[in-house]
């Protein structure tokens, strides 16, 4: 199933320009991550993921059209999916981006993967 593309274009509009976002392909969607941490996502499945955190989660799940966020029958505390009624207009997602951003906003930035290894390294010629 494909995600949204108008809202993911919707997303990546809001968040243009804000520095730190990187936009990656991740489980069927598209995610938003702001320095190396994910912060939201437009879902193949449907609707958006907003991360959160904790101490968000309860005020986030009271809002109309979000629910707990389920991964392979396991919710997962810190994200919720909200459905398109909950984002139909700009200012209603971006009010979700803004809880996503503001909990991003408390983490470390992750640093970067290292490069990969090249497949060749640390391997002896064979004798001929």
């Amino acid at each position: 199933m494909a995600y949204d593309e108008l809202t993911a274009e919707r997303m990546r509009s809001a968040l243009a320009g804000r520095p730190g976002v990187v936009e990656t392909r991740l489980m069927g969607g598209v995610c938003f991550m702001v320095n190396g941490n994910m912060c939201c996502t437009v879902s193949a499945r449907g609707g958006i993921l907003v991360r959160v955190g904790p101490e968000g989660y309860e005020q986030a799940l009271a809002q109309p059209h979000a629910q707990p966020m389920e991964m392979r029958g396991r919710v997962m505390n810190g994200f919720v999916r909200v459905m398109p009624d909950g984002y139909r207009t700009d200012a209603a997602l971006n009010r979700w981006i803004a809880r996503g951003l503001d909990f991003v906003a408390t983490l470390p930035p992750k640093k970067g993967r290292s490069p990969p290894r090249a497949a060749t390294a640390g391997r002896r010629k064979k004798a001929k």
